[in-house]
């Protein structure tokens, strides 16, 4: 059941996972008005230090904040965990022509993981993070919901958090707005009320995504062709692009063609082919899915053995659409949507729901 925040962390341990970033001071606020003994821990995943991880200076933000409200400041390295158990799979994924979102799996393993290992033998009897979602107990089972503020619902990428440590989790941003959390931070004078939010992943920063990936995977330039067959011109390997993508793919205006845009609308890794189309080709959408690697918060939802009918996304930002799932055998899913689907790229999420309730995701195997 759903409980105020106060009833809920009052005269008891919390160990938040502090950023250094505005959302997770804010929530750092909000425990302490609310009577919990709160304790920060503060993670470094990430150690290259090459000008384009923000991690040192995130860590010096996180000491002041831990400063300004008087509570205790740990710090843990936990980038060995980050490269074997979620650095490993981005490359794996990127190797097979997928394309992944760590921030998943480092939701899951890091952060719900090692991370909250780490909290209990501090103490903690709950824990915290500035994530905009809520969860709560049903049944004895933990629950995720969709944070109040649509815009910044981060449900999406907790998909996948086991329900046992969702029941040990609060999120106190979930039933605030974005403008309400930097406004309580101007507030409260905290230094970081006007850091820019972070966007992307830690290890790769601002820099351009190929130089990064070429870094550890080589390029494997081949032909990009049209669904007819005409080779439209050379790719600078398949792991660059995903289905649907529109920029960087180097095709100029052409004498012969529209001014339509192209878009990448499938590859054949066997071949090292890349396969683009103008416009809204047919080949970018599909009405049905195949997933993989399917978790549910706690037990599988009822309906399931004979069709579950609910809402799901391919993509973060995406609305909620209306689907029908069936279980095709111990591991792969198939997902009807009602309405066709554009770009549902292999390796990313599709993650269900009822209503503001997220039921889990699994991992996109192949569309249609």
């Amino acid at each position: 059941m759903v409980v105020s925040l106060e009833k809920h962390v009052a005269d008891r341990r919390v160990v938040l996972g502090l950023s250094g970033g505005v959302d997770s001071a804010v929530a750092a606020i909000l425990l302490q008005q609310a009577g919990a003994d709160v304790h920060a821990l503060h993670m470094t995943n990430w150690e290259d230090d090459d000008g384009y991880c923000t991690a040192a200076d995130d860590l010096q933000d996180a000491r002041q904040v831990c400063e300004q409200l008087d509570i205790p400041l740990h710090h843990v390295n936990f980038s060995r965990q980050y490269r074997d158990q979620v650095f490993a799979y981005f490359l794996d994924e990127y190797r097979s022509g997928r394309t992944p979102n760590p921030d998943v799996l480092c939701n899951r393993e890091i952060k719900f993981g090692v991370f909250r290992d780490y909290a209990k033998r501090l103490g903690g009897d709950l824990l915290a993070t500035g994530h905009y979602a809520r969860s709560a107990v049903i049944d004895g089972v933990g629950a995720l919901f969709k944070g109040a503020d649509s815009g910044k619902d981060q449900s999406y990428f907790l998909h996948a958090v086991k329900a046992e440590a969702l029941a040990e989790t609060v999120f106190p941003l979930g039933d605030l707005q974005k403008n309400e959390v930097r406004q309580m931070a101007r507030d409260s004078g905290l230094s970081i009320h006007n850091k820019k939010d972070s966007t992307g992943i830690c290890f790769i920063g601002e820099r351009p995504f190929r130089e990064f990936l070429s870094t550890y995977l080589p390029a494997n330039p081949g032909p990009m062709r049209t669904p007819g067959g005409e080779e439209i011109g050379t790719h600078q390997g398949l792991m660059y692009y995903t289905l649907g993508q529109r920029q960087g793919l180097g095709i100029g205006g052409r004498n012969d063609r529209s001014e339509e845009p192209w878009y990448v609308v499938g590859k054949h890794i066997a071949d090292n082919l890349l396969i683009v189309a103008q416009g809204e080709h047919e080949m970018l959408f599909s009405d049905r899915l195949i997933a993989t690697d399917v978790r549910w918060i706690g037990t599988a939802p009822d309906g399931l053995e004979s069709g579950l009918r609910c809402r799901a996304k391919i993509r973060y930002r995406q609305a909620d659409q209306d689907c029908a799932v069936n279980i095709l055998d111990d591991d792969r899913i198939e997902v009807r949507f009602d309405q066709p689907q554009k770009a549902a790229a292999p390796g990313q999420f599709v993650v269900f729901y009822n209503e503001n309730r997220c039921l889990g995701g699994a991992v996109i195997h192949q569309k249609g």
